[in-house]
């Protein structure tokens, strides 16, 4: 009997003539090939994409966390060995898989353009970058008529961070709708991270294989007051590629500051090593005497060395958890019974990275207006195209919207797909061309 979680949606009737890879490899190979995929490297990552010719961009940042966690999924491996021959495939090609694919559904602009899309699709359903990379990966990407990429079963519940609609996890307070697009307050406006309704068949295939009680437990939410609900469970294999994530966020994006000089030594002492030196862990004491000399020296090789060190600490810390136990839960499903995590110490180290990455690089004033400013153009290109869509989409997207509209599906979904797929450059130059008398003229034009 094939394994439930090596599946596809739609199965070939016969496998192309001497196709030796795994299932995995052929799903990595879908990604790598994809629009999407090649659309990252014009997506801003933390910096904006024309700011430098030195920092990540979405695509850099994807190929960084797969590297990752392949080092993470290594260490697993030579920790757990038992519980590896029996959870994990063979190679890497998984969970390289998932990191590359883990930002393709990040809209431009970054947060800017994920809180301005969800703004305009706040009567049809939201819109959160993570719900969107199922989309794509599901539906949207032209490797099959109807089902996306057409990736296994296990594939796309690892790209399932959230295994919950928009709908389920949406705060009940209404907000005041502003006057205007620039009044808009984003901290009002963040969506809850989860998937769309208009994705439920596929989320539902994805989780057939699983007994009663664990669709109803992996679906489970913490509702909050004042704010949106949140999931609490994911698999193993997005576990994985979450923590590859989070140290490329929390340690190569801070490279990424220091070296032009967004971030200054004084700060980082204050700010990091000062919060390092208080944890109770001698090789990290000791390491962190130095960092901050070594991260800031004019010697870059002293700069990678350092980098390279945190890295390394962060991956070889994971552990595999047996959450029934440390959660108290009743997992059958083995994919969602484990997780990879950090042990404490480890997971204060990452997070204390992660602050000063949000607090003196994310938050800082000329990245937050070019943040408002991407923002600006995805609403206006939003309303823009609702407001004649035949005329304005290009040939193939006009062509979806009116097959939604035909069979009574969500026609704004099909808009925000557009929206989201574009990059910076391409929704500025549209921008300029829908509303600039000087405005660009005759670039090329994608497709959803």
């Amino acid at each position: 009997m094939d394994n439930p979680w090596q599946i596809r949606r739609l199965e070939r009737v016969a496998k192309r003539h001497q196709d030796h890879r795994s299932p995995f490899q052929r799903d990595r190979a879908r990604i790598l090939h994809s629009a999407a995929f090649r659309r990252l490297q014009s997506k801003t990552q933390v910096m904006g994409s024309g700011q430098s010719d030195f920092h990540r961009t979405r695509l850099t940042h994807s190929l960084e966390a797969a590297q990752i966690g392949s080092g993470i999924i290594a260490q697993i491996r030579s920790k757990y060995p038992e519980h590896s021959a029996a959870l994990l495939p063979n190679d890497d090609s998984l969970i390289e898989a998932l990191c590359l694919a883990h930002d393709i559904g990040h809209p431009p602009f970054g947060h800017g353009g994920e809180i301005a899309l969800h703004y305009m699709m706040r009567d049809y359903g939201g819109f959160e970058g993570n719900g969107q990379t199922f989309r794509i990966v599901a539906h949207l990407e032209p490797f099959s008529e109807h089902f996306g990429m057409n990736l296994t079963r296990r594939t796309l519940l690892g790209l399932i961070k959230y295994p919950q609609t928009l709908n389920n996890l949406q705060q009940n307070i209404p907000q005041a709708i502003p006057a205007s697009f620039r009044q808009l307050e984003t901290s009002k406006w963040q969506p809850p991270k989860g998937l769309y309704l208009d994705d439920i068949d596929m989320f539902n295939w994805v989780l057939a294989p699983l007994c009663q009680s664990d669709k109803a437990l992996f679906q489970q939410f913490t509702s909050k007051a004042n704010s949106h609900s949140k999931t609490n469970y994911k698999s193993l294999d997005c576990s994985m590629m979450e923590l590859a994530d989070d140290i490329a966020y929390g340690i190569h994006d801070l490279e990424d500051a220091i070296v032009t000089g967004v971030v200054n030594q004084q700060d980082f002492d204050e700010n990091v090593i000062k919060r390092l030196l208080k944890i109770d862990d001698e090789w990290l004491h000791d390491y962190s005497l130095s960092l901050a000399d070594n991260l800031f020296s004019p010697q870059r090789y002293q700069q990678k060395e350092a980098i390279g060190g945190l890295v390394n600490y962060l991956i070889t810390a994971v552990e595999l958890d047996d959450i029934n136990a440390t959660k108290v839960c009743n997992f059958q499903e083995p994919l969602l019974r484990y997780n990879a995590v950090h042990p404490l110490i480890a997971a204060q180290v990452l997070q204390i990275f992660k602050d000063f990455v949000y607090q003196f690089v994310i938050k800082q004033t000329s990245i937050q207006r070019l943040e408002y400013r991407g923002q600006q153009i995805v609403m206006e290109l939003f309303q823009a195209l609702s407001s004649d869509p035949e005329r304005l989409l290009p040939k193939n997207t006009a062509m979806r919207w009116l097959q939604a509209k035909e069979n009574k599906l969500n026609q704004h979904r099909v808009i925000a797909d557009y929206v989201a797929g574009m990059t910076d450059e391409y929704a500025t130059k549209l921008y300029q061309t829908l509303f600039l008398p000087i405005g660009q003229t005759g670039f090329g034009q994608h497709d959803y």
